[in-house]
């Protein structure tokens, strides 16, 4: 009985939820990245195990892979030709989500460069959102263009979608983070902080059927945050928007707001001074959760702080030391002032506990919702695998064998306009997102390692590690895209690669329970 009741706390303010039914979007059925099924937990596309195919790329991108039916929907740069640092002319492709074979593509061009293969974002980031019947594609260059399923385009709309942004479904509209602060070769200046509001970065909502405008935001939202549509015990749909960060940011005042989804109109706001807004907002039981410096908030729907957990001093760690884990408290580092928040756009909520990756160390924390208990896992920052040889687990930030990505397209060409991309997942950069399939937590890193996460596991120990997986060879592989879910399979891509992950069988751990985060 305690069980369901927590269940059904957990669950009243989040979005409701239908059986698996594809992955409409970057963040799923629910726009939450959290879905009901079952997924293998560990697979190696080196060693060519749980693999159900593996598609070769043209040309370098970033978007999750979209899942509708039978057609899977992605994006990717036109092909580059040679070397390039900066580009803006995008390609949508529809593939068959079968053989992942391409079943036709349409070119996006837009006049805004920017940065290839960047560490944040690039042309290619958004995903698309489809409804079933249209699809809808963003060039974060600086065009949004909807086709039908066979590739004819319905509309286009000449607007600035934010690279990081991850847009949704709301009310039959899809919903992005535009910008109008336009780039110059290729990023963003530090120069606008004194923009006039009409210029600030908003939410804007498009009616799928024909691209017009619907609602636009006021409160201003930071191109760093990542907002998700969420639920109200009132059956209210919402969206928390974040502001404060780097690149001097004009919006004001930092600190957070929410939105209401039907209409655009800010509901409350709460001033953060020194806010690094590039975090996920989830919202549960009414409240919203918020990372803010070394703190853990709880924000009620009245926009007044209810609840606050320090989650970086004394913290509980079981740390990898000398060849076994071991049981450590810390002191996590925390920059003071305006340095980076230790969540960098990596958290996500899942049953009573919000995860996220630490800042600037190789460690998964996680929040306990009800109890305010903070756990924190070390991981191996990167899986080495090579046919034929034991593999290796690099431990270190700074460890001499961690092999940095090459970089390089299917052409053999370094295709890169930021060399940070070249980096570990933990540091300065936007990492891919975390997926929950069932109760496995999957979360990706830049040079294609993924560890598979136990979610619900009683404590944050090895036991729930799962699986640690590889999406290609380190050096050649590298991703910014989240984990997909369609029907007991999962859907990513890289560098140079569209890959589908499915078990010969699913083991009985696989099927033990389900994410909560819906009635």
């Amino acid at each position: 009985m305690g069980r369901l009741l927590l269940c059904a706390w957990l669950c009243c303010g989040c979005i409701s939820r239908l059986p698996a039914q594809g992955w409409p979007q970057g963040g799923g059925p629910g726009g939450e990245f959290v879905t009901q099924g079952q997924a293998p937990a560990e697979w190696s596309v080196v060693q060519d195990r749980n693999i159900a195919w593996v598609q070769p790329l043209p040309e370098t991108g970033q978007s999750t892979v979209v899942i509708s039916g039978d057609r899977l929907f992605y994006t990717r740069y036109a092909v580059l030709g040679g070397p390039a640092e900066i580009a803006s002319e995008i390609v949508a492709c529809c593939a068959d989500a079968k053989t992942g074979q391409l079943l036709w593509s349409q070119t996006i061009p837009a006049g805004h460069p920017l940065r290839v293969s960047g560490c944040f974002s690039d042309s290619t980031s958004p995903p698309p959102v489809t409804d079933g019947k249209r699809v809808c594609f963003f060039n974060a260059s600086g065009a949004v263009v909807c086709f039908d399923f066979e590739g004819r385009q319905l509309w286009r709309r000449e607007t600035m979608a934010v690279g990081r942004s991850q847009p949704f479904l709301v009310h039959g509209r899809v919903v992005y983070t535009r910008q109008l602060i336009m780039p110059e070769e290729g990023k963003f200046g530090h120069e606008h902080r004194d923009a006039p509001h009409e210029l600030w970065t908003q939410l804007e909502a498009l009616d799928l059927t024909t691209g017009e405008a619907v609602w636009s935001s006021d409160c201003g939202v930071n191109m760093g945050a990542i907002p998700l549509p969420q639920k109200l015990s009132d059956g209210r749909v919402v969206i928390v928007v974040g502001r404060g960060g780097g690149h001097s940011p004009p919006e004001r005042p930092e600190g957070v707001s929410m939105v209401d989804g039907r209409t655009g109109e800010t509901l409350w706001t709460l001033p953060l001074d020194n806010f690094m807004s590039t975090q996920l907002y989830p919202v549960v039981n009414d409240q919203t959760l918020v990372f803010y410096g070394p703190e853990h908030l709880w924000v009620d729907l009245s926009g007044k702080i209810s609840r606050r957990v320090n989650f970086c001093t004394d913290a509980v760690v079981r740390k990898w030391d000398g060849g076994q884990y071991v049981n450590a408290v810390e002191t996590l580092k925390y920059p003071t002032g305006r340095g980076r928040a230790i969540t960098q756009q990596s958290n996500l909520r899942i049953g009573d506990y919000h995860y996220f990756r630490a800042y600037q160390h190789p460690y998964l924390g996680r929040v306990q919702i009800r109890s305010g208990k903070v756990e924190y896992l070390q991981l191996p920052v990167q899986l080495v695998r090579k046919p034929g040889e034991e593999e290796v687990r690099v431990w270190g930030l700074k460890d001499a064998e961690f092999i940095p990505a090459d970089m390089t397209n299917a052409d053999g060409h370094v295709v890169m306009g930021d060399r940070r991309s070249r980096t570990n997942t933990w540091g300065h950069h936007a990492s891919p997102l975390m997926t929950v399939v069932g109760q496995h937590l999957y979360l990706p890193t830049m040079s294609g390692t993924v560890y598979c996460i136990r979610w619900d596991a009683e404590q944050l120990h090895e036991e729930a590690l799962l699986g640690i997986s590889d999406l290609g060879p380190v050096g050649p592989t590298w991703t910014r895209a989240s984990i997909s879910y369609d029907s007991g399979r999962l859907f990513t891509r890289t560098i140079r690669n569209l890959i589908c992950i499915e078990a010969e069988r699913v083991t009985a751990r696989s099927a033990v329970s389900q994410p909560s985060n819906s009635n």
